[in-house]
């Protein structure tokens, strides 16, 4: 007896894990809040000095991500879902040098109570290739990690 041949192909995947000392219903709006968004919303080498969003389902996103030499990075998307405080699913796609975007992935974000804090976790797919992936590893880590500088100076009295 033959059977069928199968082939599965499995792109890369991303998710992150982080716990915020801070409430679910702040840190959904941190990521939804385009004001504070300037604050957190690149790696830490970078700056935004450009993001507009419609948040809601079907609603779109721009952001300008600016190098300290002055190259620019656009990236946009489509918010899918947002179900506040716990989840947000959206769209990702870097712009080419000719404005269009380029591939598109999916994020998805949950906040989870985790007793006072906020247990994050980042969920990313539809990479073309691992290093894709692993690139944006290295970027949403520094992105991570400038939300909680961000949370910390947030809470800090006066």
């Amino acid at each position: 007896m033959t059977h069928p041949s199968s082939t599965t192909t499995t792109q890369p995947e991303l998710v992150i894990t982080r716990t915020f000392d801070a409430p679910r219903t702040l840190l959904f709006k941190l990521w939804t809040d385009p004001e504070h968004m300037k604050h957190w919303g690149s790696p830490s080498d970078l700056t935004v000095p450009h993001y507009e969003a419609d948040i809601r389902p079907g609603g779109t996103f721009r952001l300008c991500m600016r190098s300290p030499d002055g190259v620019e990075y656009w990236l946009r998307g489509t918010y899918r879902e947002i179900d506040a405080p716990n989840r947000l699913v959206f769209t990702h796609a870097w712009d080419g040098d000719d404005g269009k975007p380029g591939p598109e992935t999916l994020v998805t974000v949950t906040f989870e109570d985790a007793g006072n804090k906020t247990k994050l976790t980042l969920h990313q797919t539809g990479f073309a290739s691992k290093a894709s992936r692993d690139g944006h590893r290295e970027g949403w880590t520094s992105q991570l990690d400038a939300l909680g500088d961000y949370v910390v100076r947030m809470r800090q009295p006066g």
